[in-house]
C-alpha cells in the first residue's frame, strides 16, 4: 500500500511562484517514477511532469521552462517548483505513482492563479 499526500497549493498572482510537495509513504521505494498531473474544471486530467528513479525528467510542452520536478529519495518526497504562473495553470494538482502494477493518487491540492 502506498499513500501520497500533496501540499503547497494556494492562490497566487500571475507571474508568481509556488512549490508543491508530495510525501510518499508505505511500500514505496526510490525506484518508482513519480509524476504530477493536473485537472482544470471541465477538462481532462493531464500529465504535467515526471521524474524517474534515475532523476530523468519530462515535462508537458505547456510548462517547459517554467516548472521543475525534483525528488528527495531520503525523504520519499517529490516537488514541483512552478514559476511564471499563468491563469491557465489553475487546476487541482495530483501526485501519482505506479507501484507493483497498481496506480496510486494523492488527494490533490488546488492551485489558483488569479489577480
Amino acid at each position: 500500500q502506498v499513500q501520497l499526500v500533496e501540499s503547497g497549493g494556494g492562490l497566487v498572482q500571475p507571474g508568481g511562484s509556488l512549490r508543491l510537495s508530495c510525501a510518499a509513504s508505505g511500500s514505496i521505494s526510490s525506484g518508482n517514477a513519480m509524476s504530477w498531473y493536473r485537472q482544470a474544471p471541465g477538462k481532462e486530467r493531464e500529465l504535467v511532469a515526471t521524474v524517474t528513479s534515475g532523476a530523468t525528467t519530462n515535462y508537458a510542452d505547456s510548462v517547459k521552462g517554467r516548472f521543475t520536478i525534483s525528488r528527495d529519495n531520503a525523504k520519499n518526497t517529490v516537488y514541483l517548483q512552478m514559476n511564471s504562473l499563468k491563469p491557465e495553470d489553475t487546476a487541482v494538482y495530483y501526485c501519482y505513482t505506479m507501484h507493483r502494477f497498481h496506480n496510486y493518487w494523492g488527494q490533490g491540492t488546488q492551485v489558483t492563479v488569479s489577480s
